[in-house]
């Protein structure tokens, strides 16, 4: 521990957005990074517990409590301190491959389980990260180190999300020979067009991407495994491919009117906007705008907020966004004590721009729509809602959300978006390769393995576990090369996690 009174010298500090109705003007990232000096205090904060929970990963009542990377947090944190920026990233990079990704994207589960939070506020752990990478890029430390010896084996990646990335990326580090197909037209998968510009500027995936390649890899785009490409094909050509393709199969509203025009998938809708501002700066029109519209999003989740976010981009006139189950305490319950993952209210920055430019949050919250309304042209016009109430379903004895007689209402709309999630893998690329599925929809496995039932072929990521997050796309990643590399050479020098 550097600086042990650390924790009660200093308070926690982290990135300065930038005010709501100026950073709507564009679609650049909105923090400003903290200066040297301050982010040199926020290491300071951390009290190198005896029993560090940000890095655990444990599962508690069915939540991640801590980074499934088991990020050597306290570690690094001391080295920032200590000034020593270098061995920082080489810590840092011993568990994440990703650390320019995770410290934009993921929700901060090692903060959430952080001793410092329990009583009063967690290090900024996530802060120090960005730190980190950053720097290690200013100065040279992130620069391409490619492997020294090949083994003369070949991998496929199919799909370039984190999982795929990582698996990549791991493989590579051993000298195997490692090839990343991608059906879209730049890599980066759910990171690329998944997830919106302000959260993730594409330029960091495209700095990456570049080391990557500096590396060694071989990255494919435009081809559809399965479909372009015969998997018989890639079987005969590599010793070895991993299907990290993630749960792109998305949950639909099968609600009367559902035809109508002016229904989309969110995901369709935020890489629309995406492909269209990296091509053109939406100049092209190639999107699917929500300008002057009064826009309905179903989904109180990431992907639903990154609708608002965007929506309000655009300009749209209004924008509400419907969330099944109920609103979230203030503050943890009793039953939901630290360092399980807080079940609490968050206001997330799609709803905080909402809320600023509308004056109220988008959110209703105990709603779901029963009837697309539509228009004599045949496009949506607006939603039939009914409020939601949680009971007991006699059948099976579980909780479930019941409509609420008589509690229908009325929103008019001109754009629907469906952020309701994924329900597992698209099919057609496990039956190219003739795997087979779960009962979720997801490739199956042994329980912790990711060799699937055809001999060579591995599985990582949201195709096997669901939709999930980054930090765990990368974790499986990381395990899946491993297995890889195991059949490849009988061995592995790989870490086990």
């Amino acid at each position: 521990m550097g600086k042990p009174t650390g924790f009660m010298d200093y308070g926690r500090k982290t990135a300065q957005a930038v005010m709501p109705k100026e950073r709507i003007k564009n679609f650049r990232e909105f923090h400003m990074p903290l200066p040297k000096e301050q982010q040199k205090m926020q290491g300071a904060r951390c009290m190198n517990c005896g029993v560090p929970f940000c890095q655990s990963g444990m599962e508690i009542m069915g939540m991640t409590s801590g980074c499934p990377l088991h990020n050597l947090v306290p570690e690094w944190n001391d080295l920032i301190y200590n000034e020593n920026w270098e061995e920082a990233y080489n810590r840092l990079k011993k568990t994440n491959n990703f650390p320019e990704f995770t410290s934009r994207v993921c929700p901060a589960l090692c903060e959430e389980a952080c001793t410092c939070g329990h009583y009063g506020d967690a290090v900024s752990v996530k802060e120090n990260e960005h730190g980190i990478i950053e720097y290690a890029y200013e100065m040279g430390y992130a620069k391409a180190r490619p492997p020294r010896v090949r083994t003369g084996k070949k991998v496929a990646v199919i799909g370039s999300g984190p999982a795929g990335l990582a698996a990549a990326d791991q493989l590579n580090k051993r000298g195997h020979h490692v090839t990343v197909y991608e059906r879209d037209d730049r890599p980066g998968g759910l990171l690329m067009y998944g997830i919106p510009n302000m959260k993730l500027e594409k330029s960091v995936i495209d700095r990456k991407i570049n080391v990557m390649k500096e590396e060694g890899i071989t990255f494919l785009t435009g081809v559809n495994v399965g479909k372009d490409l015969k998997a018989a094909k890639l079987l005969k050509e590599y010793d070895a491919v991993i299907l990290a393709c993630g749960a792109k199969n998305p949950r639909d509203i099968g609600a009367p009117g559902r035809d109508a025009k002016g229904i989309y998938f969110a995901v369709d809708f935020l890489a629309a906007t995406t492909k269209s501002l990296l091509n053109s700066e939406l100049k092209d029109n190639q999107y699917i705008s929500a300008k002057g519209k009064k826009v309905v999003i179903i989904g109180g989740g990431d992907t639903g907020n990154d609708c608002v976010g965007t929506a309000i981009r655009h300009g749209a006139a209004s924008v509400t966004q419907l969330e099944m189950m109920p609103k979230a305490p203030a503050e943890r319950t009793e039953e939901n004590a630290w360092p399980q993952w807080p079940k609490v209210q968050k206001t997330d920055y799609g709803q905080e721009e909402a809320i600023a430019v509308f004056g109220h949050d988008p959110r209703m919250y105990q709603t779901t729509v029963k009837e697309f309304l539509k228009d004599k042209g045949g496009s949506v016009c607006g939603v039939k809602t009914v409020k939601l109430e949680s009971k007991k379903d006699e059948k099976t004895g579980r909780m479930v959300m019941a409509e609420v007689p008589g509690s229908e209402g009325k929103l008019d709309a001109d754009l629907v978006l469906i952020a309701a999630g994924f329900l597992g893998a698209e099919k057609y690329v496990a039956d190219a390769f003739s795997v087979a599925l779960n009962e979720r929809m997801n490739i199956a496995t042994e329980a912790g393995k990711y060799h699937t039932n055809v001999k060579k072929v591995f599985t990582a990521g949201d195709m096997h576990r669901g939709q999930s997050l980054v930090v765990w796309a990368i974790r499986e990643g990381r395990e899946a090369a491993r297995e890889v590399d195991e059949s490849l050479l009988g061995y592995s020098g790989l870490p086990v996690q």
